[in-house]
């Protein structure tokens, strides 16, 4: 499998992250995709990408149950929290 196939699947089903091999796991424009398809599946990402404030963003706004999976210093982000306590 190359990269443009892993792109193609995690397009369709965002949840298919977690079967991939881990070296997918570390690409970021991947694990993007993923996230805007299913934002939770970011505990899956590697977690060098767990600390991204773009892809933690991206998953929160897909799914604000996403933040529990972001690194530590992003869970107290302002932007991050402006969209997680969004309509509460």
């Amino acid at each position: 499998m190359d990269k443009k196939e892993a792109l193609k699947i995690v397009q369709k089903y965002g949840y298919e992250l977690e079967n991939l091999p881990d070296e997918f796991k570390k690409d970021k424009e991947i694990v993007l995709e993923a996230v805007k398809k299913t934002g939770d599946v970011l505990q899956y990402a590697d977690d060098s990408l767990k600390k991204d404030k773009k892809i933690v963003l991206e998953a929160v706004k897909n799914n604000k149950a996403a933040l529990e999976y972001a690194h530590d210093n992003l869970k107290n982000d302002p932007d991050i929290l402006a969209i997680v306590n969004k309509d509460k």
